[in-house]
Protein backbone atom coordinates (compact mmCIF):
# COMPACT_ATOMS: atom_id res chain seq x y z
CA UNK A 1 0.00 0.00 0.00
CA UNK A 2 2.88 2.25 0.48
CA UNK A 3 4.01 2.04 -2.67
CA UNK A 4 0.64 2.78 -4.37
CA UNK A 5 -0.04 5.93 -2.09
CA UNK A 6 4.06 6.73 -3.00
CA UNK A 7 3.08 6.10 -6.49
CA UNK A 8 -0.14 7.98 -6.55
CA UNK A 9 1.18 11.20 -4.87
CA UNK A 10 4.08 11.31 -7.39
CA UNK A 11 1.55 11.02 -10.43
CA UNK A 12 -0.81 13.81 -8.84
CA UNK A 13 2.59 16.21 -8.96
CA UNK A 14 3.05 15.57 -12.62
CA UNK A 15 4.66 13.71 -15.14
CA UNK A 16 7.63 15.63 -17.40
CA UNK A 17 8.90 13.71 -20.52
CA UNK A 18 12.61 14.05 -21.58
CA UNK A 19 12.14 13.99 -25.54
CA UNK A 20 9.85 14.96 -27.54
CA UNK A 21 9.97 12.32 -30.52
CA UNK A 22 7.86 9.38 -31.46
CA UNK A 23 8.66 7.66 -27.43
CA UNK A 24 8.09 11.03 -25.65
CA UNK A 25 5.24 12.60 -27.68
CA UNK A 26 3.51 8.19 -27.34
CA UNK A 27 4.20 8.28 -23.64
CA UNK A 28 2.14 11.34 -23.48
CA UNK A 29 -0.60 10.69 -25.41
CA UNK A 30 -0.92 7.16 -23.47
CA UNK A 31 -0.84 8.71 -20.58
CA UNK A 32 -4.15 10.42 -21.16
CA UNK A 33 -5.84 7.89 -23.74
CA UNK A 34 -5.07 5.57 -19.91
CA UNK A 35 -7.04 8.25 -17.77
CA UNK A 36 -4.13 9.78 -16.52
CA UNK A 37 -5.66 13.69 -15.18
CA UNK A 38 -2.64 15.61 -13.88
CA UNK A 39 -0.09 17.20 -15.34
CA UNK A 40 1.78 15.68 -18.72
CA UNK A 41 4.79 18.34 -20.04
CA UNK A 42 6.50 16.88 -22.94
CA UNK A 43 10.01 18.62 -23.12
CA UNK A 44 11.54 18.71 -26.89
CA UNK A 45 14.91 20.24 -27.43
CA UNK A 46 14.03 21.01 -31.44
CA UNK A 47 11.76 24.03 -31.95
CA UNK A 48 9.80 22.28 -34.70
CA UNK A 49 6.10 20.87 -33.62
CA UNK A 50 7.27 17.21 -33.14
CA UNK A 51 7.37 15.02 -35.53
CA UNK A 52 7.94 11.63 -37.08
CA UNK A 53 11.17 10.53 -38.15
CA UNK A 54 11.06 7.74 -40.96
CA UNK A 55 9.42 10.12 -44.09
CA UNK A 56 12.79 12.30 -43.39
CA UNK A 57 14.77 10.04 -45.90
CA UNK A 58 11.85 9.51 -48.00
CA UNK A 59 9.08 12.31 -48.31
CA UNK A 60 10.73 15.01 -46.78
CA UNK A 61 13.98 14.67 -48.09
CA UNK A 62 12.73 14.85 -51.84
CA UNK A 63 10.51 17.61 -51.12
CA UNK A 64 7.36 15.29 -51.61
CA UNK A 65 6.39 16.84 -48.14
CA UNK A 66 7.36 20.01 -46.17
CA UNK A 67 7.31 18.07 -42.60
CA UNK A 68 6.09 15.25 -40.76
CA UNK A 69 4.42 16.60 -37.65
CA UNK A 70 2.06 14.39 -35.72
CA UNK A 71 -1.36 14.81 -35.28
CA UNK A 72 -1.39 15.58 -32.33
CA UNK A 73 -3.51 18.01 -30.44
CA UNK A 74 -1.26 19.01 -27.44
CA UNK A 75 -3.82 21.47 -26.14
CA UNK A 76 -6.43 19.60 -26.39
CA UNK A 77 -5.03 16.64 -24.58
CA UNK A 78 -3.84 18.99 -21.93
CA UNK A 79 -0.45 18.35 -22.53
CA UNK A 80 2.10 21.07 -21.81
CA UNK A 81 4.60 21.25 -24.85
CA UNK A 82 7.66 23.00 -24.64
CA UNK A 83 10.03 23.27 -27.47
CA UNK A 84 13.59 23.96 -27.95
CA UNK A 85 14.04 23.18 -24.57
CA UNK A 86 17.15 21.00 -24.15
CA UNK A 87 17.33 18.45 -20.91
CA UNK A 88 21.23 18.98 -19.41
CA UNK A 89 20.86 17.24 -16.16
CA UNK A 90 19.33 15.61 -13.82
CA UNK A 91 18.87 15.85 -9.63
CA UNK A 92 17.17 13.21 -8.48
CA UNK A 93 17.04 13.50 -4.91
CA UNK A 94 15.13 17.01 -5.77
CA UNK A 95 13.24 14.99 -8.24
CA UNK A 96 14.35 17.90 -10.80
CA UNK A 97 15.84 17.98 -14.19
CA UNK A 98 18.20 20.84 -15.34
CA UNK A 99 17.52 22.75 -18.94
CA UNK A 100 18.11 25.46 -20.67
CA UNK A 101 15.33 27.30 -19.47
CA UNK A 102 16.06 26.79 -15.56
CA UNK A 103 14.80 23.59 -13.61
CA UNK A 104 11.65 21.84 -14.05
CA UNK A 105 10.42 19.42 -11.10
CA UNK A 106 9.01 16.10 -11.56
CA UNK A 107 6.95 14.00 -9.32
CA UNK A 108 7.34 10.83 -12.50
CA UNK A 109 9.84 11.50 -14.65
CA UNK A 110 10.03 9.48 -18.40
CA UNK A 111 13.29 9.57 -20.49
CA UNK A 112 12.59 9.35 -24.12
CA UNK A 113 15.59 11.26 -25.01
CA UNK A 114 16.24 9.18 -28.18
CA UNK A 115 19.40 8.92 -30.03
CA UNK A 116 22.07 10.55 -31.75
CA UNK A 117 23.76 9.67 -34.89
CA UNK A 118 27.80 9.04 -34.94
CA UNK A 119 29.83 11.11 -36.76
CA UNK A 120 32.82 10.02 -39.01
CA UNK A 121 35.93 11.08 -36.82
CA UNK A 122 37.63 14.02 -38.21
CA UNK A 123 34.85 15.28 -40.51
CA UNK A 124 33.08 17.27 -38.08
CA UNK A 125 32.67 20.88 -39.27
CA UNK A 126 33.76 19.93 -42.99
CA UNK A 127 31.79 21.69 -45.00
CA UNK A 128 29.53 19.63 -47.48
CA UNK A 129 29.29 16.82 -44.53
CA UNK A 130 25.93 15.54 -43.37
CA UNK A 131 23.96 13.83 -41.13
CA UNK A 132 20.48 12.84 -41.51
CA UNK A 133 18.45 12.87 -38.35
CA UNK A 134 16.58 15.68 -37.88
CA UNK A 135 13.44 17.85 -39.10
CA UNK A 136 17.03 20.61 -39.79
CA UNK A 137 18.91 17.88 -41.58
CA UNK A 138 16.67 17.15 -43.79
CA UNK A 139 16.11 20.64 -44.90
CA UNK A 140 19.71 21.09 -45.54
CA UNK A 141 20.10 18.21 -48.00
CA UNK A 142 16.80 18.53 -49.79
CA UNK A 143 18.57 21.38 -51.78
CA UNK A 144 21.62 19.36 -52.42
CA UNK A 145 20.10 16.70 -53.64
CA UNK A 146 17.71 18.90 -56.31
CA UNK A 147 21.71 19.82 -57.14
CA UNK A 148 21.92 16.40 -57.93
CA UNK A 149 26.06 16.22 -57.15
CA UNK A 150 27.93 13.30 -56.93
CA UNK A 151 26.94 12.23 -53.26
CA UNK A 152 29.44 9.77 -51.55
CA UNK A 153 27.08 8.44 -48.75
CA UNK A 154 29.23 6.51 -45.89
CA UNK A 155 27.78 3.59 -44.58
CA UNK A 156 26.03 1.05 -45.80
CA UNK A 157 23.50 -0.14 -43.02
CA UNK A 158 19.58 0.91 -43.60
CA UNK A 159 20.03 4.58 -43.23
CA UNK A 160 22.59 4.63 -45.84
CA UNK A 161 20.56 2.48 -48.15
CA UNK A 162 17.52 4.49 -47.94
CA UNK A 163 19.21 7.80 -48.07
CA UNK A 164 21.38 6.20 -51.43
CA UNK A 165 17.76 5.16 -53.07
CA UNK A 166 16.68 8.84 -52.40
CA UNK A 167 19.47 10.54 -54.01
CA UNK A 168 19.49 7.80 -57.21
CA UNK A 169 15.71 9.18 -57.29
CA UNK A 170 16.82 12.61 -57.62
CA UNK A 171 19.18 11.84 -60.23
CA UNK A 172 22.18 12.16 -58.34
CA UNK A 173 25.68 9.92 -59.37
CA UNK A 174 26.09 7.62 -55.45
CA UNK A 175 28.67 6.04 -54.20
CA UNK A 176 28.54 4.24 -51.00
CA UNK A 177 31.82 3.22 -48.67
CA UNK A 178 31.78 0.65 -45.89
CA UNK A 179 34.00 -0.08 -43.99
CA UNK A 180 32.97 -4.14 -43.53
CA UNK A 181 33.41 -6.49 -46.22
CA UNK A 182 29.22 -6.07 -46.40
CA UNK A 183 26.21 -4.45 -46.39
CA UNK A 184 24.54 -4.63 -43.22
CA UNK A 185 27.29 -6.03 -41.29
CA UNK A 186 25.65 -4.81 -38.16
CA UNK A 187 22.13 -6.38 -38.49
CA UNK A 188 22.11 -9.21 -40.84
CA UNK A 189 24.17 -12.15 -41.69
CA UNK A 190 26.26 -12.44 -44.11
CA UNK A 191 24.61 -14.91 -46.54
CA UNK A 192 21.58 -12.85 -45.93
CA UNK A 193 22.70 -9.36 -46.70
CA UNK A 194 24.81 -10.76 -49.72
CA UNK A 195 21.43 -10.34 -52.39
CA UNK A 196 21.04 -6.89 -50.79
CA UNK A 197 23.93 -5.90 -52.18
CA UNK A 198 23.02 -6.60 -55.72
CA UNK A 199 20.09 -3.56 -55.51
CA UNK A 200 22.98 -1.17 -55.18
CA UNK A 201 24.09 -1.93 -58.65
CA UNK A 202 20.66 -2.31 -60.57
CA UNK A 203 19.73 1.10 -59.36
CA UNK A 204 23.11 2.60 -60.78
CA UNK A 205 25.27 3.37 -57.30
CA UNK A 206 28.53 2.32 -56.73
CA UNK A 207 29.11 0.22 -53.80
CA UNK A 208 32.88 -0.27 -52.17
CA UNK A 209 32.97 -2.58 -49.77
CA UNK A 210 36.24 -3.45 -47.20
CA UNK A 211 37.83 0.13 -47.17
CA UNK A 212 37.37 2.75 -44.61
CA UNK A 213 37.54 6.55 -45.42
CA UNK A 214 41.02 8.16 -44.32
CA UNK A 215 40.11 11.55 -44.72
CA UNK A 216 37.30 14.38 -46.03
CA UNK A 217 37.50 17.54 -47.40
CA UNK A 218 35.48 19.78 -48.81
CA UNK A 219 34.60 18.12 -52.87
CA UNK A 220 36.48 15.64 -51.92
CA UNK A 221 36.67 11.80 -49.96
CA UNK A 222 39.93 9.93 -49.70
CA UNK A 223 39.64 6.56 -49.00
CA UNK A 224 42.48 4.55 -46.95
CA UNK A 225 43.42 2.48 -49.75
CA UNK A 226 44.69 6.07 -51.90
CA UNK A 227 41.37 6.47 -53.60
CA UNK A 228 39.85 9.51 -53.78
CA UNK A 229 36.34 10.30 -54.53
CA UNK A 230 34.97 13.33 -55.86
CA UNK A 231 32.20 14.59 -53.71
CA UNK A 232 29.67 17.43 -53.93
CA UNK A 233 28.15 16.14 -50.83
CA UNK A 234 29.01 13.49 -47.89
CA UNK A 235 26.27 11.77 -46.35
CA UNK A 236 27.65 10.19 -43.37
CA UNK A 237 25.01 6.86 -41.96
CA UNK A 238 27.58 4.83 -39.59
CA UNK A 239 25.10 4.42 -36.85
CA UNK A 240 23.77 5.75 -33.97
CA UNK A 241 24.23 5.73 -29.98
CA UNK A 242 21.58 6.51 -27.42
CA UNK A 243 21.67 10.39 -26.62
CA UNK A 244 22.01 9.73 -22.41
CA UNK A 245 25.83 11.49 -22.07
CA UNK A 246 24.03 13.99 -19.92
CA UNK A 247 23.39 11.12 -17.41
CA UNK A 248 26.50 10.47 -16.50
CA UNK A 249 26.81 10.64 -12.86
CA UNK A 250 23.14 11.61 -12.34
CA UNK A 251 22.66 7.75 -10.54
CA UNK A 252 20.89 6.49 -13.64
CA UNK A 253 22.36 3.05 -14.83
CA UNK A 254 23.98 3.26 -18.10
CA UNK A 255 25.26 0.03 -20.35
CA UNK A 256 28.47 -0.16 -22.53
CA UNK A 257 26.37 0.21 -25.27
CA UNK A 258 25.24 4.01 -23.66
CA UNK A 259 21.33 2.68 -23.41
CA UNK A 260 19.50 3.35 -19.84
CA UNK A 261 19.80 -0.14 -18.66
CA UNK A 262 16.06 -0.26 -18.08
CA UNK A 263 14.26 -3.02 -16.14
CA UNK A 264 11.14 -5.23 -17.55
CA UNK A 265 8.15 -2.70 -17.02
CA UNK A 266 10.65 -0.01 -17.96
CA UNK A 267 11.50 1.70 -15.12
CA UNK A 268 15.41 2.94 -14.36
CA UNK A 269 18.03 2.41 -11.39
CA UNK A 270 16.45 5.45 -10.02
CA UNK A 271 12.94 5.57 -8.54
CA UNK A 272 10.26 7.43 -10.20
CA UNK A 273 12.30 7.72 -13.80
CA UNK A 274 11.38 4.99 -16.47
CA UNK A 275 12.84 4.83 -19.89
CA UNK A 276 11.65 4.38 -23.49
CA UNK A 277 12.27 3.84 -27.02
CA UNK A 278 15.48 4.62 -28.91
CA UNK A 279 17.12 5.64 -25.55
CA UNK A 280 16.61 2.60 -23.34
CA UNK A 281 17.53 -0.94 -23.72
CA UNK A 282 15.11 -3.74 -22.01
CA UNK A 283 15.47 -7.52 -20.43
CA UNK A 284 13.73 -9.98 -22.89
CA UNK A 285 12.91 -13.24 -21.50
CA UNK A 286 11.79 -14.02 -24.60
CA UNK A 287 15.00 -14.06 -26.45
CA UNK A 288 17.01 -14.15 -23.21
CA UNK A 289 18.98 -10.95 -23.54
CA UNK A 290 19.50 -7.05 -23.22
CA UNK A 291 17.91 -5.55 -26.21
CA UNK A 292 18.43 -2.02 -27.85
CA UNK A 293 15.85 -1.44 -30.17
CA UNK A 294 16.38 1.89 -32.54
CA UNK A 295 13.35 1.58 -34.59
CA UNK A 296 10.01 3.02 -35.08
CA UNK A 297 7.58 0.20 -33.32
CA UNK A 298 9.75 0.23 -30.55
CA UNK A 299 8.76 3.59 -30.11
CA UNK A 300 5.40 3.12 -30.37
CA UNK A 301 4.82 0.12 -28.23
CA UNK A 302 6.69 0.86 -24.93
CA UNK A 303 4.91 3.67 -23.85
CA UNK A 304 2.03 2.08 -23.65
CA UNK A 305 3.46 -0.15 -21.15
CA UNK A 306 5.47 2.80 -19.67
CA UNK A 307 2.19 4.70 -18.85
CA UNK A 308 0.43 1.92 -17.04
CA UNK A 309 2.84 1.52 -14.91
CA UNK A 310 3.14 4.78 -14.17
CA UNK A 311 -0.88 4.93 -13.23
CA UNK A 312 -0.85 2.15 -11.02
CA UNK A 313 -0.50 -1.64 -12.82
CA UNK A 314 3.39 -1.52 -11.87
CA UNK A 315 4.16 -4.80 -13.38
CA UNK A 316 3.08 -4.38 -16.55
CA UNK A 317 5.97 -6.34 -18.68
CA UNK A 318 7.41 -5.02 -21.81
CA UNK A 319 9.15 -8.01 -24.43
CA UNK A 320 7.97 -7.00 -27.61
CA UNK A 321 8.59 -8.94 -31.21
CA UNK A 322 10.72 -6.42 -32.43
CA UNK A 323 9.90 -4.74 -35.89
CA UNK A 324 10.90 -2.78 -38.41
CA UNK A 325 10.78 -2.23 -42.12
CA UNK A 326 12.77 -0.14 -44.94
CA UNK A 327 12.05 1.09 -48.09
CA UNK A 328 15.07 1.30 -50.19
CA UNK A 329 15.90 0.60 -53.90
CA UNK A 330 11.88 -0.07 -54.92
CA UNK A 331 11.83 -2.75 -52.38
CA UNK A 332 10.28 -2.89 -49.17
CA UNK A 333 12.28 -4.85 -46.71
CA UNK A 334 10.31 -6.15 -43.21
CA UNK A 335 12.06 -7.66 -40.42
CA UNK A 336 10.76 -9.20 -37.19
CA UNK A 337 12.11 -10.63 -34.15
CA UNK A 338 15.35 -11.51 -33.10
CA UNK A 339 17.77 -14.01 -34.49
CA UNK A 340 20.64 -14.14 -32.15
CA UNK A 341 20.94 -17.29 -30.88
CA UNK A 342 18.85 -18.81 -33.60
CA UNK A 343 20.06 -22.69 -34.79
CA UNK A 344 18.35 -22.89 -38.19
CA UNK A 345 17.87 -20.25 -41.25
CA UNK A 346 15.70 -21.32 -44.02
CA UNK A 347 14.64 -19.56 -47.36
CA UNK A 348 11.48 -18.56 -48.51
CA UNK A 349 11.65 -18.15 -52.18
CA UNK A 350 14.88 -17.08 -54.80
CA UNK A 351 16.99 -14.65 -53.49
CA UNK A 352 17.76 -13.47 -56.82
CA UNK A 353 14.12 -12.86 -57.41
CA UNK A 354 12.35 -9.65 -56.52
CA UNK A 355 10.43 -11.34 -53.22
CA UNK A 356 12.14 -13.35 -51.07
CA UNK A 357 11.79 -14.21 -47.13
CA UNK A 358 14.31 -15.57 -44.53
CA UNK A 359 12.98 -17.15 -40.99
CA UNK A 360 15.16 -18.38 -38.41
CA UNK A 361 14.35 -20.91 -35.86
CA UNK A 362 15.59 -21.97 -32.12
CA UNK A 363 14.74 -25.73 -31.11
CA UNK A 364 12.02 -25.68 -33.22
CA UNK A 365 10.09 -22.26 -32.82
CA UNK A 366 10.56 -19.16 -34.99
CA UNK A 367 12.57 -16.70 -33.52
CA UNK A 368 12.51 -13.80 -36.45
CA UNK A 369 11.44 -13.35 -40.12
CA UNK A 370 12.99 -10.98 -43.14
CA UNK A 371 10.77 -10.62 -45.29
CA UNK A 372 11.38 -8.67 -48.90
CA UNK A 373 8.51 -7.49 -50.70
CA UNK A 374 6.44 -10.55 -49.04
CA UNK A 375 4.62 -9.01 -46.16
CA UNK A 376 2.05 -11.80 -45.59
CA UNK A 377 4.93 -13.79 -44.66
CA UNK A 378 6.21 -10.82 -42.20
CA UNK A 379 2.47 -10.91 -40.96
CA UNK A 380 2.09 -14.13 -40.04
CA UNK A 381 5.39 -15.08 -39.04
CA UNK A 382 5.31 -12.45 -36.53
CA UNK A 383 2.01 -14.37 -34.94
CA UNK A 384 4.25 -17.49 -35.15
CA UNK A 385 7.05 -15.81 -33.31
CA UNK A 386 4.75 -14.06 -30.78
CA UNK A 387 3.20 -17.42 -29.49
CA UNK A 388 5.87 -19.21 -29.86
CA UNK A 389 4.41 -21.84 -31.58
CA UNK A 390 6.55 -25.30 -33.16
CA UNK A 391 6.67 -25.31 -36.78
CA UNK A 392 7.94 -27.80 -39.48
CA UNK A 393 10.97 -26.30 -41.14
CA UNK A 394 9.72 -28.20 -44.35
CA UNK A 395 6.75 -26.27 -44.43
CA UNK A 396 8.41 -23.15 -43.34
CA UNK A 397 11.24 -23.49 -46.44
CA UNK A 398 8.21 -24.11 -49.21
CA UNK A 399 7.27 -20.45 -49.70
CA UNK A 400 4.04 -21.81 -51.45
CA UNK A 401 2.78 -23.06 -48.16
CA UNK A 402 1.73 -19.60 -46.07
CA UNK A 403 3.33 -19.52 -43.08
CA UNK A 404 0.76 -19.58 -40.54
CA UNK A 405 -0.19 -23.51 -42.25
CA UNK A 406 3.35 -24.14 -40.95
CA UNK A 407 2.93 -25.06 -37.63
CA UNK A 408 4.83 -28.38 -36.36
Amino acid sequence: MGRVSEQTEQTQSGVVIAGAGMAGVQTAVALREQGYAGPVTLLGAEPHQPYDRPPLSKAVLLGKAEDSAFDVDFEGLGIELRLGVEVTGLRAAERELDTEAGPVPYGVLVLATGAEPLNLPGAEGVPGVHLLRTLDDAARLRPVLAAAPAMVVVGAGWIGAEFATAARQAGCEVTVVEAADRVLAGSLPAEVAAPMARWYEEAGATLLTGVKVASVTPGRVRLEDGRELPAGAVVVGVGARPATRWLAGTGVELGPDGSVTADAHLRTSVPGVYAVGDCASFPSERYGTRLLVHHWDNALQGPRVVAANILGDGERVYDPVPYFWSEQFGRFVQYAGHHGGADTLLWRGDPAEDTWSVCWLRAGVLVAVLAVGRPRDLAQGRKLIEAATPVDPAKVADPGIPLKSASA
